[in-house]
């Protein structure tokens, strides 16, 4: 395996994506793909945002599962060939909850880019995702893949 360099970005927040405060360059070897829209790196899990995909774990059924697995095993081609970003944003959460499990599962949000291009984007035109936004509070309910 190739060791990529990738650089995270802490501190934009939506809309404003240029508010960065600090970069800090990883190996690929430090990111780890959970499923087709989360990603654990330096001890943090992070749910991409604009986009969703289906469940592994928690599929309603197998073709939903079948489905996940396809995009996860997408996005871990996606990281590791290119360079890869990772921007930490703002969550569409109560204030105050972020990190925590009253907040996407106590994940933290992000946007990540291949090669410049938003993997979500890449991964929606190859059909295994699905657009999603939130709103600045909270999410709409999300429509089943079964």
């Amino acid at each position: 395996m190739v060791a990529i360099a990738a650089l995270i970005v802490i501190g934009g927040f939506l809309p404003k994506v240029t508010g960065a405060r600090s970069v800090m360059a990883i190996s690929a070897a430090d990111l780890r793909v959970i499923d087709g829209d989360t990603v654990f790196i330096s001890g943090k899990r992070y749910r991409l945002v604009g986009f969703d995909t289906p469940e592994t774990m928690r599929a309603k059924c197998d073709s939903e599962r079948a489905r996940g697995v396809q995009a996860a095993v997408r996005l871990r081609t996606l990281i590791t060939s290119g360079e890869i970003t990772l921007q930490e944003i703002r969550c569409s959460c109560a204030p105050g909850t972020s990190g925590t499990p009253y907040c996407n599962f106590g994940r933290l949000c992000g946007i990540s880019r291949r090669n410049g291009e938003n993997v979500g984007e890449i991964i929606i035109r190859e059909r295994l995702a699905r657009p999603f936004h939130c709103g600045e509070f909270r999410c709409p309910k999300r429509p089943g893949w079964c």
